[in-house]
């Protein structure tokens, strides 16, 4: 399996663009597929960069309904109108995120044009794609939920509410007996996202590659930074490596690393996992 980096927060392989957002391009026995496909036209640029013919990809993996995810979904689609690219139903849903610098919330959902494009695929709860892939969701644990997730929301009954992100899904490749599990951002916490995968496959994951939904501009409080902490303390008792990007931001990732040691790396934009 060959797994690369086409977008990311941060500078990697010179010569790549690099923006807030996240991508994936996965090569298995069966597919060429994208995790996500980041906030713009970029992952189009990166990916001719890299060597990597975007014209190839079969199936596209959208994590959840937010524009760094799903930016880059309707580019993608003039380039390759043939890849599948599954989303949960609720990934259109009306998506806002609060700034503290700014008076009103700023939407964040994906362009309404993606529902039209003929290839996406709407799915609603988990989906069996075939046997290397499968998607879950249905996830409703309450460990150690993410510290970055009070400011967003999403527009029910024309106000708005808190996100529960429902419309949040996760990909799990199986080859030759290993699993690894991708994950956008991990709102539902990722402590509950490897508790499904346990009810669902029996076991721990051999990999994770996921953002962790900790990133913030401002300096953490101390209970963010038990939660930060006891989510490695968590993750570090798992037979599994941890990949972590994006979302999670560098100061929580260091907070981890030396929790967790050689099993947490950081991926920067263009590498390779």
């Amino acid at each position: 399996m060959k797994i690369l980096n086409l977008i990311e927060n941060t500078e990697g392989i010179p010569g790549c663009l690099f923006e807030h957002g996240l991508c994936f391009y996965v090569e298995t026995e069966k597919h060429r597929l994208l995790m996500d496909l980041g906030p713009s036209a970029s992952v189009l640029e990166n990916a001719v960069r890299l060597g990597v013919d975007l014209k190839t990809v079969d199936t596209v993996i959208l994590s959840h309904g937010h524009d760094d995810h799903g930016g880059g979904i309707l580019p993608f689609a003039k380039l390759n109108p043939n890849a599948k690219i599954y989303l949960q139903e609720s990934a259109f849903g009306e998506y806002y995120a609060a700034r503290d610098y700014k008076p009103d919330p700023d939407y964040i959902g994906l362009a309404p044009e993606i529902r039209a494009l003929p290839q996406v695929v709407p799915v609603r709860g988990s989906l069996k794609i075939d046997e290397e892939l499968f998607l879950f969701s249905g996830l409703k644990g309450k460990r150690d939920l993410p510290v970055s997730n009070g400011n967003l929301r999403k527009k029910e009954g024309g106000r708005l509410v808190p996100d529960d992100f429902v419309h949040e899904q996760c990909l799990v490749i199986t080859e030759r007996n290993r699993h690894v599990l991708f994950s956008g951002c991990a709102h539902n916490g990722i402590l509950n996202i490897l508790d499904r995968f346990e009810e669902l496959f029996g076991g721990a994951p051999d990999v994770v590659i996921s953002g962790f939904h900790m990133m913030k501009k401002s300096a953490y409080t101390e209970k963010e930074q038990n939660v930060i902490c006891s989510t490695a303390e968590k993750l570090k008792e798992y037979p599994t490596m941890f990949y972590t990007c994006h979302c999670t931001g560098l100061p929580a990732y260091d907070m981890m690393k030396e929790i967790m040691g050689g099993k947490i790396a950081y991926v920067h934009c263009g590498e390779t996992v």
